[in-house]
């Protein structure tokens, strides 16, 4: 297996999957989404979370969102602008209404169920790819390629020999991912997951441990000598200054108030007053804020 376009054989995919579930039943993390108790909908609020989003963060707010907002239903009784205080500082506060329409749907379309077909959950408000295959897998045990950053990194390793798997997901990528799978569907969602976990622990995108790595022996990258990315560079996120920083400034003001708040509460955050206004205008668009009469703000309600 030297590229990420070449089809493994069927006896390569399979040499992969018991050591790397042997390691995932070891030292797989007890989170709680992850326990019989959370069900699909506490598995879809996690992958809702978990979207580009360290799991010290999401920890807690999770635990508050489900003790609040136990079913679909319950969440989607609420006003959109609650699921948005609930978010908290979780960052991209766009997912909490996309995640409260996906409840709307469930409660109006499946009787607050999270539906198991994964083109009805495909279908729902919110839903792409990923976390139709997520959801399908790890609440229904479903046999679906489930390919998040960690998972495309790991497969670009160990199967296409190169350190980092292209920006956006490619169809080599699928392909690859497809041929991977275990052909019985208990096993196949147990290698997404476990495949998930290794490179999120093991083979991380700062500093891969290839000697705690169950399939260091037959890693394509580590047996090629960890030839260095030859893509664009790749740069961390910046924050401070942003726009995106300004905008989290703007809805923590209105997540602390229980009522409209006016610009000038507003104004006070941020000093700059063209880039205050973008950002402010920017909410509004994307249906964070909701404008009042006499120059008041609201989170949506």
């Amino acid at each position: 297996m030297t590229d990420t376009t070449t089809e493994p054989s069927p006896a390569d995919a399979a040499s992969l999957h018991a050591p790397v579930i042997a390691w995932f039943d070891e030292h797989a993390r007890d989170l709680p989404w992850r326990r019989p108790e959370a069900g699909a909908w506490g598995v879809m609020v996690s992958e809702f979370m978990l979207q580009q989003t360290p799991v010290s963060r999401v920890l807690p707010v999770y635990e508050q969102w489900l003790a609040r907002w136990p079913r679909p239903a319950d969440l989607a009784a609420e006003a959109p602008g609650e699921a948005v205080r609930a978010w908290g500082r979780l960052g991209y506060p766009r997912r909490a209404l996309r995640l409260h329409g996906a409840a709307q749907a469930i409660t109006e379309r499946h009787s607050g169920d999270v539906p198991s077909d994964h083109g009805q959950l495909l279908a729902l408000p919110g839903i792409g790819e990923y976390t139709a295959a997520a959801v399908a897998s790890f609440a229904y045990g479903q046999r679906h390629a489930v390919l998040d950053t960690n998972v495309r990194r790991v497969f670009a390793r160990a199967a296409g020999g190169v350190q980092y798997p292209p920006t956006a997901t490619t169809a080599a990528e699928r392909k690859l991912a497809r041929a991977l799978l275990p052909d019985d569907e208990g096993t196949a969602s147990r290698w997404a997951a476990a495949s998930m976990e290794l490179g999120a622990l093991v083979c991380t995108a700062r500093g891969e441990d290839c000697t705690r790595c169950p399939i260091a022996a037959q890693c394509a990258w580590r047996l090629a000598g960890k030839p260095a990315h030859e893509g664009p560079a790749r740069r961390g996120q910046t924050y401070a200054g942003t726009d995106r920083q300004v905008r989290g400034k703007l809805l923590a003001v209105l997540r602390d108030a229980r009522t409209p708040v006016p610009q000038s509460a507003l104004d006070a955050v941020w000093n700059d007053p063209v880039q205050r206004a973008r950002a402010l205008d920017g909410l509004v668009a994307d249906g964070l804020v909701e404008p009042l009469a006499d120059g008041l703000y609201r989170l949506p309600g």
